[in-house]
């Protein structure tokens, strides 16, 4: 599975961004589909996942309420929409995809396969 991400750009504080990520292959219904993000100097921290079936769906707490995290099955694509981004959001978002059990869905090391990371920049 390859994965493409695309849709980072510059945003004012308070505004959205969608990002995408299209899968490359068939992705099988157990599929972890997640976004991760990395600011500069930080670890890269888990941001959101969606079980490919879409039965599962979580997201880190500072996330909740603002992203949601969807995907079409038709295009192989998983979209990360993005709203009241705040300044501290501003990092490299990547998305990964694996055949993962739930219970890691939140640590990256377990993914085997990554998008190139796309830039989002969040201006006060």
């Amino acid at each position: 599975v390859q994965l493409q991400a695309s849709g980072g750009g510059l945003v004012q504080a308070g505004g959205s961004l969608r990002l995408s990520c299209e899968a490359s292959g068939r992705i099988a219904s157990n599929y972890l589909m997640a976004w991760f993000r990395q600011a500069p100097g930080k670890e890269r921290e888990f941001v959101a996942v969606i079980r490919w079936d879409g039965s599962h769906i979580d997201y880190a707490d500072s996330m909740k309420g603002r992203f949601t995290i969807s995907r079409d099955i038709a295009k192989n694509t998983v979209y990360l929409q993005m709203n009241s981004l705040e300044p501290e959001d501003t990092a490299v978002y990547y998305c990964a995809a694996s055949p993962l059990i739930w219970g890691a869905r939140t640590r990256p090391s377990p993914y085997r396969n990554w998008g190139q990371g796309t830039l989002v920049t969040v201006s006060s």
